[in-house]
């Protein structure tokens, strides 16, 4: 029998359709097993950040850095034939300047407050990209959306006041955290002006990368924390970061979004902060209480519902 023609079970060629539809369920499905196995990958960030014997931002330069040389080769062997677009310069300056603070901001809410509230939190940039689409680029709202923002805030509120009456430094935690959310929006925003300009994933992250360890570098050196790892641990968190979280986490994640509907991407990437909680209870003993169980439960209600409402 010819290689090239399929079977079908009664004996009668298959369907080109059926084919095709076949293919695009495989694809489907083996992104989804990337964009879960993705969102286990990062959930460790907040691990890796805690075990480091560095100071946060220079665990965030770290993580940038060191990732660099296996960037560089994806992004040289994704290359075409035809060569790679032209990178717009401002879109990625902004791209590398919004994951600089937002990693750096971020990793520095992790050792402030718990893990449950920094995951949480930092995890409402979708409702910051579609406020700024509305505010900005004068997008409808839904109602869905206005719905799912109010739920949102009133989780927050919940997250951050059962710090209140506590330790000032869990309520710094907290706001920080939050404010991850925004600056991550706006990364989300410029790496999307640069992807739209017809420039790889591959080469975006790589660029990207590069800028945010180039901004994060000074910083890291010259900030009143340590700068190198102190022991064989320490270098294994910072390289798990580099690794584990952004290459393989992110680049996992990037595959599975060229494959999937954003809304289902979004709905698998909401188990990412619930994982880094559990790992954070297994490691750290952290607890989480009544009051903050029920905001984490309203946080990330109300960022699914304003992701629907944003399509």
């Amino acid at each position: 029998m010819d290689e090239s023609i399929v079977v079908a079970p009664c004996g009668t060629p298959a369907n080109p359709r059926t084919r095709a539809d076949a293919s695009l369920r495989r694809v489907q499905a083996l992104a989804l097993g990337a964009l879960i196995a993705g969102a286990c990958s990062i959930s460790f960030a907040p691990i890796f950040v805690r075990l480091a014997d560095t100071g946060p931002i220079a665990s965030a330069f770290w993580r940038c850095a060191l990732s660099l040389p296996l960037m560089g080769c994806w992004a040289l062997a994704g290359r075409t034939a035809g060569g790679e677009a032209r990178v717009p310069l401002l879109p990625l300056a902004g791209a590398g300047l919004f994951f600089a603070a937002d990693i750096a901001v971020w990793q520095v809410s992790v050792l402030l407050t718990s893990v449950a509230n920094s995951t949480l939190l930092g995890n409402t940039s979708p409702i910051f990209v579609t406020l700024a689409g509305w505010l900005l680029m004068k997008q409808k709202a839904t109602r869905t959306y206005l719905a799912g923002l109010a739920l949102a805030v009133a989780g927050m509120f919940l997250l951050a006041g059962a710090n209140f009456g506590g330790s000032g430094t869990r309520v710094l935690g907290d706001a920080l955290a939050a404010l991850t959310g925004a600056t991550y929006a706006g990364y989300m925003l410029s790496i999307k002006a640069v992807r739209g300009a017809g420039v790889s994933t591959a080469v975006s992250m790589a660029w990207c990368t590069t800028l945010t360890a180039l901004v994060l570098s000074p910083i890291a050196l010259f900030a009143p924390q340590p700068f190198w790892p102190h022991s064989m641990p320490g270098w294994l968190a910072v390289l798990g970061l580099a690794l584990v979280v952004q290459i393989l986490g992110h680049g996992l994640i990037a595959y599975a979004f060229a494959h999937l509907p954003a809304s289902l991407a979004a709905v698998v990437l909401l188990a990412q902060p619930v994982m880094s909680t559990a790992f954070a209870w297994k490691l750290f003993d952290e607890t989480v209480g009544p009051i903050q169980f029920a905001g984490g439960a309203i946080v990330l209600a109300g960022i699914w519902l304003s992701r629907k409402g944003s399509h």
